[in-house]
């Protein structure tokens, strides 16, 4: 791709070593700010105690159940631990529809429980009455295993009711009302915890859980000594704890405006959560297809692409206005394309404008938009998980990885190693694995471990 003007034009979306250098710096200062007592507050990252304080043996056995509600899904499962590091996994997936994502939080527990006992009846354990864990993937403050205030909604979810309260009381209470269900809620997680659980009870050096999909977040094993918010009795007999960084929220006080460009302000201002998870807006899937279509627009404007098309007025109508055409998944599926054939790209560009055959110089534009937009959205992921990589300070650090876009994007695992290895110190081995359903079978495991301690 030799085009001088667009390569001018994406410049500011290209970050530099020193750039990734200031953002690691400023990354690591937040996380120390989160963990410390006097300047949690003032921490965009808030590094809340999740509470579970032991990793899988992989010995496990039993059988647990799992919800996981992190997106327009939510997910029962039953889990069936076999020990030797084995689960057997079963599984539905049931909708949230609109409404319930927006109404009262009352509705969307009941609907929740509704799910479970069709769920419990289907699969014949009803009368089993087992323990369960609760993935709710989004930013809580954990005042124990079972007990999780829901700090703020995110991922386009705005239940009234439900903001400053305990999730695990609301669950609770939700299944009682039915009166049919005998289910002991363990644990309320994260889903990046479950990551972290479910990749430890295959690999014991599994330290960290990251998911980058919808949202963007990450947890990690730190020591209890480091973590000043922690009740002392929780120290005594352990010598480590799950941190949940909230890392999304990075940049919520100003620390990323150095990088952030108009396209990603102009998100922001739309979004439901305008001012708030700052670093996730630049990263998740929930974003990244609006991004290169804010880039795509301002470039037909400027006549940077499709220059010898006639109706160029009709792409930029095409794509103004509140359209979110351009979808996350398209840009994996042009970065997995084909010089010089292009067949995918060429469909997606005939979808968007109607172009029966786009020429390989136009496919190739459009392909540099998209490794623009998403090498920034891994290295910035490479830059935080470098953070908590060289703070854990193991020999080897293995990070356990979920999420739609590290699943589907044919290079995101390549462009987030290769600014992993400009910042992770030298003396650190590090490897990443993607996780097997960490937000079901990691909420099972959790559930487990916290049963063998009762």
């Amino acid at each position: 791709m030799h085009d001088e003007r667009l390569k001018e034009f994406l410049k500011p979306l290209v970050l530099s070593d020193s750039q990734l250098q200031e953002a690691y710096k400023r990354f690591c200062n937040e996380i120390r700010k989160g963990l410390s007592a006097s300047e949690h507050e003032q921490a965009d990252t808030k590094c809340y105690v999740t509470y579970v304080q032991d990793l899988p043996t992989g010995n496990e056995v039993g059988k647990y159940l799992a919800l996981d509600l992190g997106g327009t899904n939510f997910r029962v499962l039953l889990v069936t631990l076999k020990g030797h590091h084995e689960a057997v996994v079963e599984s539905e997936i049931y909708a949230v529809p609109k409404d319930i994502m927006l109404g009262p939080g009352e509705e969307l527990f009941d609907h929740i429980a509704q799910c479970l006992a069709t769920f419990v009846e289907g699969h014949k354990v009803a009368s089993e009455h087992l323990p369960l864990g609760f993935t709710f993937s989004f930013p809580c403050v954990q005042l124990g295993l079972t007990k999780a205030l829901l700090v703020r909604w995110t991922k386009g979810f705005q239940c009234s009711g439900v903001e400053q309260e305990d999730v695990g009381r609301l669950l609770k209470e939700a299944i009682a009302r039915r009166g049919d269900l005998e289910i002991h809620v363990m644990a309320i997680l994260n889903d990046t915890t479950g990551t972290l659980m479910s990749c430890a009870h295959r690999n014991p050096e599994c330290h960290i859980g990251v998911i980058i999909g919808t949202g963007c977040n990450a947890c990690y094993v730190e020591k209890v000594d480091q973590v000043e918010l922690l009740e002392p009795e929780y120290k005594v007999n352990n010598r480590y704890v799950l941190i949940n960084t909230e890392w999304g929220a990075f940049g919520d006080g100003g620390l990323l405006d150095f990088i952030r460009t108009d396209y990603d302000k102009e998100i922001d201002k739309k979004s439901l959560n305008a001012g708030t998870q700052i670093f996730e807006k630049m990263i998740s899937g929930m974003y990244l297809g609006e991004l290169v279509r804010l880039i795509l627009l301002e470039a037909l404007k400027r006549n940077l692409i499709f220059v010898l098309s006639q109706n160029k007025s009709a792409f930029i109508t095409k794509l103004s206005g509140e359209c979110e055409c351009f979808e996350t998944s398209m840009i994996s599926e042009i970065e997995a394309d084909v010089f010089p054939e292009f067949k995918k790209t060429r469909e997606i560009i005939k979808q968007l404008f109607g172009i029966e055959k786009a020429s390989v110089e136009d496919c190739q534009k459009l392909r540099y938009i998209c490794e623009c937009v998403s090498q920034r959205a891994a290295s910035l992921v490479g830059v935080g998980l470098s953070g908590l990589i060289n703070k854990i300070e193991e020999p080897k650090v293995v990070v356990g990885v979920d999420g739609s876009v590290y699943r589907f994007h044919p290079k995101f695992d390549a462009y987030m190693r290769a600014t992993m290895k400009k910042l992770v110190k030298d003396n650190v081995e590090f490897d990443l694995m993607l996780s097997e359903d960490g937000s079901g079978r990691g909420a099972a495991l959790v559930a487990a471990v916290a049963s063998r301690g009762n």
